[in-house]
């Protein structure tokens, strides 16, 4: 397993462009188009390298044993009520694919209900996923989304909850938004896009648009109801008071977590149809802050606002009279307010406390009535409310426990909460939890992170798995995962940092690892790296460093950086062309956490770090397994095609780089079990294998 392989010959080309003054080159730019023979030739031979490789792996087969295992058990999710109905998503372990399941009441659902929407009758392979679920009002009406091969593109159909029959309503070229219904119990919103080339196209998209479509009517007339046609990058978010009063849109660019926030009031018109009336409503007209939708009553609306409150605050604010101020209902100075949701003479309050989650129910007025014990540390993974109704099924997960249904009945003094029955499946893995450590970055910032291991394992340095993600405001938090849990199972230390530029702390900490400062997230992740090792924890020869997305470009930073740091890199669906990401498909919204590349001081921030720009022939690197999709529209599977093209070119030592693409596979969304598994499988026999892991 230590020799050397010999890569597949992969042609360089001549291409070069002076960008800002710079000449760049970019030899692997014919890698960019998925469709063309050289890509498709690429990754058949880099599959052809790594598939017997990976397979050879002594560990591989216990980890796919055990990540299967705990993948194709039987789940259920949080449920949620409409109209006397109940919904909720479930899988008795062998499917590829989650059903939506529904009942006429709870004790039904509990037994099972019956099947609304089974995904795996919609293609053979079992990529085609469920990836939206909107129901109205009432409970009659479904609107749903279908993805296929891991697209974040969606098809938007309707269907009869009563008799599971489809309307003849389909809805092409959406993603993102969840589809709203209207008050006329008839008509919904949702997000578009003018139509692209192909599901498979990587060309960056045009303006979207959030419409407004009639059921029975053709899509082509479906009307505008917001738009920025000049500015591309701006998105939009509807939010329908459920009293049918108002509808409320925040906007934000790209992925900024800033937006603006507007009302207008809505009517039904002689036709029976939904329509705007009235002067739009200015509540937030500048992008100065972060706003959030909780919900809305008469002429009340409930918002989670950063406005003068960097750790968040609860508000409420008349759109009858938006001049007469905020009305503060819930803040703190110590802990980040991390959601809050609507339900019949409450609220329901989530809160962050050192990156992991507390649930209390406040009443109208913001006063406390319960601080709900759901254990700790915990993320909750959903809360599910409605404005009129007094319960409230709440959804937890920890390091060792991938799911906790609780429902919580209002009515009651004390609130009374009910743990829903626990699937049968694998046993919760020991696993102690070693307190929360901190790295010391490069600028002497504590950064925190947590440490867990099996409680019998002897004293001194183990392999370790260290993770981080550090972008966009996204917090990473004690929940579960199955690739990490086969981890500890093994005997391996987790490590999972809590890095600059994620939401765990608040505005000032995401701030502090985005644009220019994003340097600071990678020496964050280096800090905690020393630290482990500092404190005798593991070694450099035994820490792997994973991340995904995001946190794959977190990876290629640290590989390219600091490779004598690590002894094997995870960089998966990474971002690792920061000249170019932008190009392609949604990339121009991340503009926003990163900066542009077409601006010349963005530019000179990003190509410092830039992981493609940095590697350096003759340069020894840690071994890496680059993962991957063939058809990922998020971050294009070029990212990870050139760096990998590029690393097996410049790696001087003996450490093998691999490249893991899958087809017909995406950015992650809606892969099956199995496959899932087996990708976990191949990561975690990798680590193993180059941290010196036995299983």
């Amino acid at each position: 397993m230590t020799a050397p392989l010999r890569y597949p010959d992969v042609p360089r080309g001549d291409v070069s462009e002076v960008l800002h003054g710079r000449e760049v080159a970019d030899p692997y730019r014919y890698l960019e188009d998925p469709e063309a023979e050289w890509t498709q030739h690429f990754v058949a031979v880099q599959n052809a390298l790594s598939e017997p490789y990976l397979a050879d792996l002594p560990s591989r087969a216990a980890f796919l044993e055990r990540t299967s295992a705990t993948l194709t058990a039987p789940r259920a999710g949080v449920p949620w009520e409409r109209g006397g109905r109940y919904f909720r998503i479930a899988n008795p372990g062998d499917l590829d694919q989650d059903r939506l399941l529904t009942a006429d009441s709870f004790d039904e659902l509990l037994d099972g209900g019956r099947v609304l929407l089974d995904p795996n009758e919609w293609s053979a392979d079992g990529t085609a996923a469920l990836t939206s679920v909107s129901v109205s009002q009432d409970g009659t009406l479904l609107a749903y989304g279908r993805s296929d091969a891991g697209s974040d593109w969606r098809t938007v159909r309707v269907l009869d909850v009563g008799t599971g029959q489809h309307l003849p309503d389909v809805l092409n070229w959406t993603k993102w938004v969840e589809p709203t219904w209207l008050p006329d119990g008839n008509s919904l919103l949702y997000w578009r896009y003018p139509p692209q080339e192909s599901f498979t196209s990587t060309s960056a998209m045009g303006a979207g648009e959030l419409v407004a479509h009639r059921l029975g009517e053709p899509q082509t007339q479906d009307v505008v109801v917001w738009s920025r046609p000049q500015d591309h990058e701006w998105m939009a978010d509807p939010w329908v008071f459920p009293d049918g009063g108002w509808l409320v849109v925040t906007a934000a660019p790209g992925t900024d977590s800033r937006s603006t926030v507007s009302a207008r009031r809505l009517a039904i018109d002689d036709t029976g149809r939904s329509v705007l009336v009235g002067e739009e409503v200015v509540v937030a007209g500048q992008l100065e802050d972060a706003h959030r939708v909780v919900g809305g009553e008469g002429e009340l609306l409930f918002l989670r606002t950063e406005r003068d409150a960097p750790l968040g605050r609860l508000v409420a604010v008349d759109l009858s009279n938006p001049d007469a101020g905020w009305t503060d209902i819930a803040s703190d100075s110590q802990r980040v307010l991390a959601g809050a949701w609507l339900a019949a003479e409450a609220l329901v309050i989530l809160w962050s406390v050192d990156a992991a989650h507390r649930v209390e129910i406040l009443d109208r007025a913001g006063s406390l009535l319960v601080a709900l014990d759901l254990g700790d540390p915990i993320a909750v993974s959903a809360i599910r409310t409605w404005h009129s109704s007094s319960q409230v099924f709440v959804g937890t997960t920890s390091f060792t426990r991938p799911s906790t249904v609780y429902r919580l009945d209002l009515t009651t003094r004390p609130v009374v909460s009910q743990q829903l029955p626990s699937l049968p499946g694998q046993p919760p893995i020991p696993v102690t939890v070693s307190g929360r450590r901190s790295g010391r970055s490069a600028d002497g910032t504590a950064v925190p992170m947590w440490v867990l291991h099996r409680p019998d394992l002897p004293a001194g340095p183990r392999p370790t798995l260290l993770y981080g993600y550090g972008g966009f405001d996204v917090p990473v938090l004690p929940s579960f995962s199955a690739m990490f849990s086969a981890w500890v199972a093994a005997g391996g230390v987790l490590a999972v940092a809590n890095l600059r530029g994620g939401g765990e702390f608040g505005t000032a900490w995401h701030e502090a690892g985005m644009l220019h400062a994003k340097q600071r997230v990678f020496d964050d992740l280096f800090g905690c790296a020393q630290d482990l090792i500092d404190s005798g924890v593991t070694t450099a020869k035994q820490i792997a460093v994973h991340g995904r997305s995001n946190g794959g470009l977190l990876v290629g930073a640290a590989l390219t950086q600091r490779p004598e740091l690590f002894a094997a890199a995870l960089p998966t669906v990474g971002v690792l062309d920061m000249l170019r990401f932008h190009l392609f498909t949604i990339g121009w919204a991340w503009t926003t956490e990163y900066g542009s590349p077409d601006d010349p001081a963005d530019f000179d921030a990003l190509l410092h770090y830039s992981p493609l720009h940095r590697l350096r022939p003759g340069t020894i690197y840690p071994p890496t397994l680059i993962c991957t999709g063939d058809h990922d529209d998020r971050v294009v599977p070029a990212h990870s095609l050139k760096f990998g093209a590029e690393l097996q070119r410049c790696q001087a030592g003996p450490g093998p780089v691999l490249l893991r693409i899958d087809t017909r596979a995406g950015h992650g969304m809606g892969k099956p079990a199995r496959a899932l598994a087996a990708e976990y499988a191949d990561q975690l026999a990798f680590a193993a294998h180059w941290t010196g892991l036995d299983h």
